[in-house]
């Protein structure tokens, strides 16, 4: 995807608040209220590619937005940000990196959909898996 047809790029007038590399922008649409993304200003798809003035950028206005959040949204507040080059660009998925601030509290709608069955999809760390994924990390 160009930056051309960005809606990061192009739609920028959810911005809350910047800096010199970066953004926070209402999610729209959200997962729940305060679900807020911080994204580089520079059009980039892979996490890889920030420069280390944008990954500082980027995590400092998560720093300072979660800071925001916490209080009035939400008791604590989930970091996530998503590489998913298999996916097409859609309205829930947009090739330019992004990181989702989400407030969380203990029976938000996260929680009542999804998580509070989260404990069926953990299992006991293998340790033919956990060599493995070390040794490739390595």
């Amino acid at each position: 995807m160009s930056e051309t047809n960005c809606p990061f790029c192009n739609g920028k007038e959810r911005i809350v608040k910047e800096n010199e590399h970066a953004y926070a922008l209402l999610s729209n649409p959200r997962k729940v209220p305060g679900h807020t993304l911080v994204v580089p200003k520079r059009h980039v798809d892979k996490p890889w590619e920030l420069t280390e003035m944008e990954l500082r950028d980027v995590f400092d206005l998560i720093s300072y937005i979660e800071q925001k959040l916490i209080g009035q949204f939400g008791d604590g507040c989930d970091i996530r940000q998503n590489y998913r080059p298999f996916l097409q660009q859609s309205e829930l998925k947009v090739d330019h990196i992004h990181f989702h601030v989400i407030p969380r509290t203990l029976k938000d709608y996260i929680y009542q959909v999804s998580e509070k069955y989260d404990t069926e999809l953990f299992a006991e760390l293998d340790p033919v898996e956990a060599k493995a994924v070390t040794a490739a990390i390595k």
